[in-house]
């Protein structure tokens, strides 16, 4: 069997000459007669693979030099506590709320001290992105907390909330690296990387440095600690080196494919294919409002719960796979990051309008 459409939101889909390089040096990085697996992490070598996966992705998003770049562990589940230990020195922040992450990191940070929703969009299923241009902000808030684009639910925010001059923190782990973004606007920017930029089991997190400081909560765990990691260049203990290695690969291949621009113009053309069908489609239904859709993860439903579970059994005999939607929603997900090819959606939409005529 040949390759299929991975349209997963996570582990997903990666470039496929990332994978083809990495197999051809699986036994034997570079002529060290070992493949990076195996590499010390205090070695050179391996140095060196993070010194340049770093220098890249400084490189593809504009980071100024006085953020810290920081390779971790743990998920983006690890930094809904990391985030309020490091940064909640008045014991107040304000979170957004416009999925199920959001949520999550909502009620981590309660364990810390007095976390706000200060803007919801539950009351429609997260169908949308709240208006948050003139929002009840904390006069003591360390920081507001957004999820940015929300995997589950296909928002993304076209515009970011005004904080009324409190840092921004932003949850982009589905959205990483999809178009071009203005690091300066957020304190703190960070995301797991296994839906856009490579394997599971590194989260990176872009911190302004006067942030990071060993002015933490009491009881803070060492390994919670982002100065921890600032001060050891991510090798306070052994980093993911192999998912590092491949993030550093596709950091490479967006350099040659063109860059941030160059993915958001590619990003958009996918996106509108499918979204323009479903808008024309008698059948299926996009779940989002118009203005608030993600350019990443795309969500729909028949109406009816059946037919929905046929489309996902046929699709995936078609060579489509993990189409099927969140445990928590139902329905479907396309998930089109950035490695997913433009045919890729072209194949599926063919197959969804076949689908709509047979039914």
């Amino acid at each position: 069997m040949g390759r299929v459409y991975n349209f997963s939101a996570g582990p997903a889909v990666l470039p496929e000459e990332v994978l083809k390089e990495a197999a051809e040096e699986m036994l034997d990085y570079r002529g060290c007669g070992m493949s990076v697996m195996e590499m010390s992490h205090r070695s050179p070598m391996f140095q060196n693979i993070m010194d340049e996966a770093e220098a890249d992705i400084r490189e593809l998003m504009g980071i100024p030099s006085n953020y810290k770049v920081l390779f971790l562990q743990g998920g983006a589940s690890t930094q809904f506590a990391m985030i309020p230990m490091n940064f909640m020195k008045n014991r107040v922040a304000d979170y957004i709320i416009t999925g199920a992450w959001a949520k999550k990191a909502w009620k981590e940070a309660q364990k810390f001290g007095q976390a706000n929703a200060i803007a919801s969009s539950e009351d429609k299923t997260f169908s949308y992105i709240p208006d948050c241009s003139d929002l009840p902000i904390s006069p003591d808030a360390d920081y507001v907390y957004i999820c940015e684009n929300n995997t589950i639910y296909g928002t993304k925010y076209k515009k970011l909330p005004n904080t009324k001059g409190k840092d921004l923190i932003a949850d982009v782990s589905s959205c990483f690296l999809s178009e071009p973004v203005n690091v300066e606007d957020y304190a703190m920017i960070y995301g797991g990387v296994q839906k856009n930029v490579g394997p599971a089991g590194v989260v990176i997190a872009i911190i302004r440095e006067d942030l990071i400081t060993e002015d933490v909560l009491p009881g803070t765990p060492t390994m919670l600690t982002y100065k921890t990691h600032a001060d050891n260049g991510s090798m306070f203990n052994t980093p993911p080196c192999y998912g590092i290695y491949i993030c550093g690969k596709v950091f490479k291949w967006l350099k040659k494919n063109g860059g941030l621009t160059a993915m958001k113009e590619r990003n958009e053309k996918k996106a509108a294919l499918l979204y323009n069908y479903l808008d024309q489609s008698q059948m299926f239904k996009g779940t989002v409002r118009k203005e608030d859709r993600s350019l990443m993860n795309v969500p729909f439903v028949t109406g009816d719960k059946e037919l929905d579970a046929l489309f996902v059994k046929e699709a995936k005999a078609a060579g489509f796979e993990n189409l099927k939607g969140h445990r928590s929603v139902g329905g479907m997900r396309a998930s089109i990051y950035n490695a997913m090819p433009y045919e890729g959606v072209e194949a599926l939409v063919k197959f969804m309008t076949e689908f709509e005529a047979k039914h």
